[in-house]
């Protein structure tokens, strides 16, 4: 919908020149007007991509006494109940905006504003009386939110570029975030990759008073597997929360489309929502034929379908782009092919419905069947698992390798979430790390989330889709659903997470997510009332990116060659490793190619953020 930020403290001469610098940062984000309010103890700047009230949605919006001011970026999709309530406890509304019912929310309920709202936010209100900045973000982190505390006052922004521009702030890398984005593959970290600048979590609000953060969570997904329902129960219950959540999110003032792969996720929601225009990616020669099944499909529904084939050639043209427009370095591949898809959609719409969730909450990874495949293992003793770990370990690249050390190794060492690039002992070779950083943190990073789900009695699939929801989807999913969408203009809705259909699969008991046979069982069934037999039941495949053959390619591995051999590489890594790695995958003895793409990423994003790289607008 919008871009958002500001900072507190006292105003000077100069206030209005910082804030509209922070604002032309991400004018992406809302091309269509601006916004600012200024007052003694705060700045507050908006950029607005209209979409609902076109004429009367303006930020920042204050209320009849201009004593409580609001700068937002999201959508409240249960407005209109929120507004309906408040008009009956006596507030009066100038427009019909969900923002206004933000502002008269607060009056009402103060900061338990938040237990209120459907939604996906990011906002901050300035209670002039009380000289309180409040801030949310939505409960499962759709909308970005970042912050520093930077000469005592609270600076924020949609997007880190806008922070960048605040006086007084001196970039500096967080070398603790580096190691950790190096096993994850994305920034996982509360402090970003720039040291000083943090995220507020999904499912917490601030309060800034009198230079004193205070932070609380307000919200926590959790698991309570219901007993006693029927497969037809359960498919009835997803289906009718699916179908309202898709109603609430086609709420808008302007057309809503909505992106199509070849997944089970978006071609149910195409099934269940109201618009006419889908958008889908391919590659060339790519052997899964994204274009021809959403084409089949659409047509099939009566849906026009709107495509784009990526070559090579622009693929690697955009990587700098890409890396720019998401603030930190992320290594997964498909986030190119996210931007080029909303690029497509952009052309003619503003908003779009995407998939994303549907996979954390139903049980749709193919890791997810791993408890099953390992059940053997469970009558192994453990000092016997710790024999054959030790063999495996220094066995060479067979066949069952792999499957061995992961049936020897527990849970919560193995699983991170679905990407997991480089092992702690790989990272101390290829990373030069300070000598007082510590060489384990895997678990110092995931292990309180496993120390909660194991007290909750979670089974091992419950204990890996309780991970996702706080790691994967977070750092990874939503980020690059909101930085690539908005990189263009562009809103993306996922009505998959939305609290009231996650209230419906957090009880669903694992039988009915995962089986011996497939994922998201109970889902597919009720996607199977929509669609053909064959794409409810499909695989997941992922978004297939031909990372490891480009690599092997002379172009390609000459221009991660010479990355890897550069100052800045040099600065961060045993560049003799980097290259032993390149040069193993192209020689073909083993796939590399997710490690070598990680290291590579950063490195592109490092030379945009500290070395001055320019961006050229594709």
């Amino acid at each position: 919908m919008c871009g958002i930020c500001g900072f507190t403290g006292q105003q000077s001469d100069d206030s209005k020149e910082i804030l509209t610098n922070m604002m032309n940062k991400i004018i992406h984000r809302g091309p269509d007007s601006e916004g600012q309010y200024f007052d003694d103890g705060i700045a507050l700047g908006f950029r607005r991509l209209s979409i609902i009230d076109l004429d009367y949605g303006h930020q920042p919006m204050k209320n009849a006494n201009e004593d409580i001011v609001v700068v937002f970026n999201g959508e409240i999709y249960n407005y209109k109940d929120i507004k309906a309530d408040l008009i009956k406890k006596g507030y009066t509304f100038a427009n019909n905006s969900d923002t206004e019912c933000l502002i008269h929310g607060y009056e009402e309920y103060g900061t338990d504003l938040v237990y209120h709202l459907r939604g996906m936010f990011a906002f901050v209100i300035w209670d002039k009386k009380k000289k309180i900045a409040f801030g949310a973000r939505d409960h499962f982190g759709i909308k970005p939110f970042y912050y520093g505390i930077i000469n005592n006052h609270l600076v924020f922004g949609s997007e880190i570029k806008s922070i960048l521009e605040y006086p007084g702030y001196e970039k500096e890398v967080n070398l603790e975030a580096l190691q950790a984005y190096l096993t994850f593959q994305y920034s996982v970290l509360p402090e970003t990759f720039f040291k000083g600048i943090f995220k507020l979590m999904p499912g917490h609000y601030m309060i800034f008073k009198d230079g004193k953060l205070e932070i609380n969570r307000y919200f926590e997904p959790t698991f309570e597997p219901e007993e006693g329902l029927t497969i037809g129960e359960w498919i009835d219950r997803i289906d009718k929360a699916t179908k309202d959540s898709v109603d609430y999110h086609m709420i808008s003032d302007v057309e809503v489309a909505s992106l199509l792969s070849s997944g089970v996720d978006s071609s149910y929601l195409v099934s269940r929502f109201s618009g006419k225009k889908t958008f889908t990616v391919g590659f060339e020669n790519d052997g899964y034929a994204e274009i021809d099944y959403a084409k089949k499909l659409s047509k099939k529904l009566d849906l026009e379908n709107y495509d784009k084939t990526i070559t090579p050639e622009e693929y690697w043209k955009v990587l700098p782009s890409v890396q720019y427009h998401m603030d930190e370095p992320l290594a997964d591949a498909s986030c190119v092919a996210l931007y080029f898809v909303d690029k497509e959609a952009a052309k003619q719409v503003k908003v779009v419905l995407s998939g994303e969730g549907a996979d954390e909450f139903f049980g749709g990874y193919n890791i997810y069947h791993e408890p099953f495949s390992l059940k053997p293992f469970n009558k192994i003793p453990k000092p016997v698992k710790q024999v054959l770990k030790g063999i495996a370990t220094i066995a060479p690249d067979i066949k069952g390798k792999n499957y061995i050390l992961r049936g020897c190794t527990p849970l919560r060492d193995r699983f991170v979430g679905n990407a997991f690039r480089f092992n702690e002992k790989e990272v101390a070779k290829v990373m030069r790390l300070p000598k007082d950083m510590p060489r384990k943190y895997i678990n110092k990073i995931t292990g309180s989330y496993y120390d909660k789900a194991e007290n909750a009695n979670y089974d091992d699939v419950t204990k890996m889709q309780y991970i996702d929801m706080n790691f994967w989807l977070i750092g990874d999913i939503l980020l690059k659903a909101d930085k690539m969408s908005m990189a263009h203009s562009l809103e993306s809705r996922v009505p998959f997470l939305d609290k009231e259909l996650f209230e419906v699969a957090r009880k669903i008991p694992t039988e009915f997510k995962i089986n011996n046979k497939t994922t998201k069982y109970a889902f597919r069934q009720c996607a199977n009332k929509y669609l053909p037999k064959e794409v409810a039941s499909k695989k997941k495949l992922g978004f297939p990116v031909p990372i490891a053959k480009w690599i092997r390619q002379d172009d390609c591995y000459n221009k991660i060659k010479a990355a890897f051999n550069s100052e800045g590489a040099n600065k961060f890594f045993n560049t003799d490793e980097l290259i032993k790695m390149l040069d193993k995958h192209k020689a073909g003895k083993k796939d590399m190619s997710k490690k070598i793409w990680t290291v590579y990423m950063f490195l592109v994003w490092y030379d945009i953020y500290f070395c001055g790289a320019q961006v050229e607008k594709i």
